[in-house]
């Protein structure tokens, strides 16, 4: 329990300060090489729009690009000002690492974006951490780091115009790009 505690205050530390300096091995993934994935397809399911959402109401939309796994999403999106991996997330997630390591060839990159909200230093920075956050998860997961590619965007690409909580929570994302 004092893990947990010692991890929260330090990301909230992190998160308080707005220097891009961060150390960005540091993001909190879980290790889920020598596990199960802990996570069952019970809590997730379909908005109007055909987008997935997790028990807690994060959603993860599924993309036409043509290339990646089929059938799954290519955009996982984050809390306000987090870069913690969600546990609804970890589904599309094994499932990107799966592809990549039957796929040697491929390589996925990760963009990371922000809200508006936040200067464009520190946006850059979470932006970075989101990215970083999912090429570490996929690296749990077996994918080479030579496959991957973790970029930040901030906020700079917003998915959704306006300041309505709905667009914002659009533009807290990566995605997922081969």
């Amino acid at each position: 329990m004092s893990k947990k505690f010692l991890t929260s205050l330090l990301l909230t530390a992190l998160l308080a300060g707005c220097a891009s300096g961060v150390k960005l091995d540091d993001v909190p993934v879980e290790d889920k090489s020598a596990t199960s994935s802990g996570v069952s397809a019970q809590g997730i399911g379909n908005n109007a729009n055909g987008a997935q959402t997790g028990v807690a109401g994060v959603v993860v939309e599924k993309s036409a690009s043509g290339t990646g796994p089929v059938g799954v999403a290519h955009v996982v999106f984050f809390d306000y000002d987090s870069f913690v991996v969600r546990a609804e997330a970890r589904p599309v997630i094994e499932s990107h690492a799966r592809f990549l390591q039957t796929n040697k060839q491929r390589k996925a990159n990760l963009e990371g974006h922000t809200d508006e909200r936040g200067g464009r230093e520190y946006n850059l920075a979470l932006g970075q951490k989101r990215a970083e956050a999912v090429r570490q998860a996929l690296s749990l997961l077996g994918v080479p780091e030579s496959q991957l590619e973790a970029v930040s965007y901030g906020k700079e690409k917003p998915a959704a115009q306006g300041s309505a909580e709905s667009d914002l929570a659009k533009n807290r994302r990566v995605e997922i790009r081969y």
